[in-house]
């Protein structure tokens, strides 16, 4: 049903806004009285064997929605009801911000690829933190395990990014599960140049010790997404960081800026203009970048797997790689509501043909020796 909706409907229409068009949907459903439970009842069946323990803190299953699709805390349940194990929201800002002109937001429809250059837009760190205090309680209160991620504000300048990012921290870490370092995207001009260790090192450092500072009564996990065009030796190289500074984790991958390998035509990848590609083109290098972190910290950070993520074997195969947790998020635009079901479904499915006995035991058969 759904892909005979996408194809006469949401592909017709400009890709934000038919985004805005199903996330509203899904909020309104949602908030009818006992809706949240009846989707959760028929797209969130919970096999126990699928659960994962990650920072201390245990997931119903490995699969959660990427940050970009709920920037500024308005669905978490609603999404959660759907069959996402978890959500990360984002990719939220200390000021608010507009993002980039429109249009901004395009689909490769051949390569079931999506092509963003948003820019960071959302309500800022005082009105999501306002939001998050007014949905309550943490888990296990509420039922969703909630990332938060974070980045720079456009306008402050390169040079004073430490002090903006401590300014979302000290706003938002108090709510998060875990918390995310972004300096990643390719749409915030200078963002991709904090990767550089000798940048990043104070940074993150920051940021961790702004956590620690604010919420006293836990450990807020801190992970760091970065790129998949990183050269190989920079990949290594934060990961060296991220176990140097006691950092929890390292999410692989975000979008890239390569148009390299694609089935759409050269005249519409070029209409789509810059930004970040997603989607399933990022599958073999996310793959890659996953093996190679695995190797490098062995088993002493949580990965979690991103970039081409579409079915219950692609997420078998990121769990095999090395990731304890895996998301996705532009599949999701074709696949529809329905979606996160088909992955639980296909999860179980494999694991009894494994003969393994929890999904856990495959993410302990990865490769886990330091390089």
């Amino acid at each position: 049903m759904y892909p005979l909706f996408f194809k006469y409907v949401f592909r017709n229409l400009d890709a934000e806004q038919a985004h805005h068009l199903g996330f509203g949907a899904i909020r309104a459903v949602g908030r009818v009285p006992g809706g949240r439970q009846a989707m959760a009842k028929v797209l969130a069946p919970r096999d126990p064997a699928l659960a994962v323990r990650a920072f201390g803190i245990d997931f119903p299953g490995p699969f959660g929605l990427a940050a970009g699709f709920d920037k500024n805390a308005v669905g978490i349940d609603e999404l959660g009801a759907l069959g996402f194990d978890f959500v990360e929201i984002g990719t939220v800002t200390a000021q608010p911000q507009d993002g980039n002109p429109k249009k901004r937001l395009f689909r490769l429809v051949a390569d079931r690829a999506v092509v963003n250059r948003m820019g960071f837009n959302n309500d800022g760190a005082a009105a999501v933190a306002a939001r998050l205090h007014a949905r309550g309680p943490r888990r296990p209160k509420r039922p969703t395990v909630l990332g938060v991620n974070i980045g720079k504000t456009k306008v402050v300048a390169e040079a004073d990014a430490v002090a903006d990012y401590v300014a979302s921290t000290e706003k938002l870490a108090r709510y998060a599960d875990y918390l995310v370092v972004n300096v990643s995207s390719p749409n915030t001009p200078g963002l991709r140049n904090l990767q550089a260790v000798e940048v990043l090192r104070p940074l993150l450092a920051a940021v961790r010790d702004a956590a620690d500072r604010t919420v006293t009564a836990r450990r807020v996990p801190l992970l760091v997404k970065i790129a998949p065009d990183l050269a190989d030796e920079d990949v290594d190289a934060v990961a060296d960081l991220a176990l140097e500074l006691g950092l929890d984790g390292i999410i692989a991958t975000n979008t890239t800026i390569s148009r390299e390998g694609l089935d759409s035509s050269a005249e519409e990848v070029e209409a789509c203009g810059a930004g970040g590609l997603s989607g399933a083109p990022l599958k073999a290098r996310s793959v890659e970048v996953l093996r190679r972190l695995r190797a490098r910290v062995g088993d002493r950070l949580v990965l979690v797997g991103v970039g081409g993520v579409e079915t219950a074997d692609d997420v078998w195969e990121r769990l095999e790689a090395g990731a304890t947790l895996v998301q996705g998020y532009t599949a999701f635009i074709y696949e529809g509501p329905f979606w996160g079901r088909k992955i639980h479904k296909g999860l179980s499915a494999r694991l009894r043909a494994s003969g393994r006995l929890s999904i856990a035991d495959v993410t302990a058969t990865a490769p886990s020796t330091p390089a």
